[in-house]
């Protein structure tokens, strides 16, 4: 068993991108997400964080129990609430799925139904009324009962599937064991905690993860480009008809010419006291921040790079020292007027002097600056 931390730690987090895009947006088509009043780069926490979420899958894949991802990529999370009572033997109530009368089937869309009921719609266009075993029949009836604009019919027909569900709503004290055994075995809800409350699925609780990070952004406002691109194919046999066999295909693409973002995170030993998140944890975590873009490329990422990873480690569980008073001290700065395009152009110092890799410095009373990368 590894040691509980017993630390509070701070961090600062910088990588590069070159002739790359770090973070698209989706609701701007894909465009690098940018401050719009200083111009400067964004990259969400999200995006970080799933970053280490795929690291830690790839290097602790089939090795060790206790470090499987709750959310990856095409997972369905309700399925790992059922793993985990199954596994604790909690008994819990039948999932009942009932096709809903053809009279009912567009009006029932409209209709605010109770938690752990959803109407289903299969590849075939027919619909069902699911409900969930960890449906609370009671809260249920009440809210069908209290429902404005409910037509009786579908009042009726929504009583009538809670009566015939064979349902069980867990208790307060079978929730925190399930809450527990996530902790358990998923290494991101020990980390970055979860919302495990889902309507169709047992309730395991939430938590409150000891790491956050904030969004990362650029030292200095960073310019997009867009770029046309040629595919010599295209899709489908009417395009290939209506090009009459040039058969190209036209796109865009967008870049950052180059951008030195920074990161902030923090880590609490108090509440990774309450996950089990320990020492083996914390080594993994920062082993992912220095190595998760050499796993990430693309494309769109090519040259993404983490340049320094610095950590202030706090003599008390508490702290020593304000995060805030920490991290101002750590500069980085632009060298020189040309335009930066490596990260050659801008120099990286604490208090104005350089930390080289596997320093300990004195950064505050008991707090010492350790850079790891």
């Amino acid at each position: 068993m590894a040691e509980p931390l017993k630390h509070r730690y701070d961090f600062v987090l910088l990588f590069d991108v070159k002739d790359g895009n770090p973070n698209g947006d989706p609701d701007a088509g894909n465009l690098p997400r940018l401050d719009a009043e200083t111009g400067k780069g964004l990259v969400t926490d999200v995006c970080l964080k799933r970053k280490i979420r795929n690291y830690v899958q790839l290097v602790k894949s089939d090795v060790e129990k206790g470090f499987d991802i709750y959310v990856k990529e095409r997972a369905v999370l309700g399925r790992a609430h059922v793993a985990a009572f199954n596994d604790l033997k909690i008994d819990l109530g039948q999932d009942l799925k009932l096709p809903i009368p053809e009279n009912l089937a567009e009006v029932i869309k409209g209709v605010s139904l109770p938690e752990g009921m959803e109407v289903i719609e299969e590849e075939d266009e027919h619909l069902f009324l699911g409900v969930s075993g960890t449906t609370d029949k009671k809260e249920a009836t009440q809210h069908i009962k209290a429902a404005d604009g409910l037509s009786k019919p579908i009042a009726i027909f929504l009583l009538k599937a809670l009566k015939d569900a064979k349902t069980r709503k867990p208790t307060r004290e079978e929730t925190d064991k399930g809450r527990d055994w996530m902790c358990k075995n998923f290494f991101d809800i020990r980390c970055f905690g979860a919302v495990m409350s889902l309507k169709s699925a047992p309730n395991c609780g939430q938590v409150r993860g000891p790491v956050q990070m904030t969004f990362a952004r650029s030292v200095d406002p960073v310019v997009t480009q867009e770029h046309s691109i040629t595919r010599m194919a295209v899709a489908t046999e009417a395009e290939a008809e209506k090009q009459s066999g040039d058969n190209r295909t036209m796109g865009r693409k967008f870049t950052i010419p180059y951008g030195i973002y920074r990161a902030h995170g923090f880590i609490s030993a108090y509440l990774a006291r309450q996950t089990g998140f320990d020492e083996a944890d914390l080594e993994l975590f920062f082993k992912a921040l220095e190595q998760m873009f050499e796993h990430d490329r693309s494309a769109a990422r090519g040259e993404m790079t983490t340049r320094g990873l610095y950590v202030f480690k706090h003599e008390s569980e508490l702290g020593n020292a304000p995060a805030h008073a920490l991290f101002e001290r750590l500069t980085v700065v632009r060298e020189g007027d040309d335009v930066a395009r490596d990260f050659g152009a801008y120099s990286v110092n604490f208090d104005r002097h350089t930390v080289a890799v596997g320093d300990e410095i004195p950064a505050a009373p008991n707090v010492n600056l350790i850079r790891r990368c």
